[in-house]
């Protein structure tokens, strides 16, 4: 009872407001108000074989399936969530977009039986200073509904390599090369891989973690993101 006069008291001051539209939440929205989820430029990739992201990696390396949840456009609804999750040290809010993602990627029976969630890994000293690994918190929220199992020290990143944001698709594939390892090949052999992300660019830091996953012997993978750039 003195928590929730507590929590009230605290509203009067200092409000919970959506990321997205920046009106006040109600109590049980977290980060996001209910009109602007519901308002999301959802892709549909999950339920559509040869989506346009599908396309746009054919050739790259060998997929099962490949699927983002939404648009990302700038000034838009998926930049602010993405801006708030990497940034605004909230990483509930990556749990729970990550829940959200995984009812619908067990409601489409996206790509079948996982036997890992692996996701994109941070550098030890990007990690220290956010806190947390965005990626891997959208990996545990997927998790938590469909249950497959999280794998989150076999990919690791060796090498801390700077911001991309400005980069050009060349600049960032080549930055990306050789900044990534596999701890334990024998741990993914003949396992089927979701790799996830927070949002596909240029698809260069996919490509190459993809890459490298399948180097283990009789490996597939699937990635999913919550965003879309392309």
């Amino acid at each position: 009872m003195a928590k929730t006069i507590l929590n009230h008291f605290l509203e009067l001051f200092f409000p919970r407001l959506c990321v997205c539209c920046e009106d006040r939440l109600i109590e049980n929205e977290k980060s996001i108000c209910l009109n602007c989820l519901h308002k999301l430029p959802k892709t549909n990739h999950l339920s559509t074989r040869g989506n346009k992201l599908e396309v746009f990696f054919a050739g790259r390396f060998p997929f099962e399936r490949i699927a983002s949840f939404a648009y990302f456009v700038k000034g838009g609804s998926i930049q602010k969530i993405i801006h708030e999750i990497k940034y605004k040290s909230n990483p509930q809010f990556a749990f729970y977009m990550g829940g959200i993602c995984g009812k619908e990627i067990l409601k489409s029976g996206f790509c079948g039986e996982i036997d890992y969630i692996v996701p994109i890994p941070l550098h030890k000293k990007r990690l220290k200073q956010r806190g947390y690994n965005q990626a891997l918190m959208i990996a545990r929220g997927i998790s938590g509904k469909t249950g497959f199992e999280v794998s989150e020290d076999n990919l690791i990143r060796i090498i801390h390599n700077p911001s991309q944001t400005k980069n050009s698709r060349f600049e960032r594939w080549k930055n990306t090369t050789g900044i990534f390892d596999i701890s334990d090949k024998n741990l993914f052999q003949g396992k089927h891989i979701l790799l996830i992300d927070d949002v596909i660019t240029t698809g260069s830091t996919i490509e190459v973690c993809a890459k490298l996953i399948l180097s283990c012997p009789e490996a597939r993978i699937s990635v999913f993101t919550i965003g879309v750039a392309i």
